[in-house]
């Protein structure tokens, strides 16, 4: 079992930055895909970005250019990194491991809680 847990959320003005965590216990993370997801209130989870376990990326063309994922196997921690931040970007974030690089969100096995990003105008 994977337990992931997310932290970095909170409430921004437009155009600011937060820099989202995600940490995994599972000492095999590095041969997972991970992927970031969004879900806001009365709409379906959406895919955000995901990363290899080689570090090759894919992105949601609604934050292509704003958002970058990275991740560190040694920490067994992904970042997703949040600039230019719009009121549209409000959600509860996810992450999640896959075994491989996909934007379908039933392909992810497990999923952490969440964390909560509101960003005013």
């Amino acid at each position: 079992q994977v337990q992931l847990v997310e932290s970095g959320g909170g409430l921004v003005q437009a155009g600011a930055s937060l820099r989202l965590s995600c940490a995994a216990s599972e000492r095999t993370f590095s041969f997972f895909a991970m992927g970031w997801f969004r879900q806001a209130p009365g709409k379906e989870r959406e895919f955000v970005a995901v990363i290899s376990r080689s570090g090759n990326t894919v992105y949601a063309d609604s934050v292509k250019g704003r958002f970058t994922i990275s991740r560190d196997n040694a920490k067994n921690t992904v970042a997703l990194q949040m600039n230019s931040l719009k009121p549209e970007d409000t959600a509860v974030y996810y992450c999640a491991t896959g075994n491989r690089v996909t934007m379908r969100v039933d392909e992810y096995d497990y999923w952490g809680q969440g964390t909560q990003v509101a960003v005013s105008s």
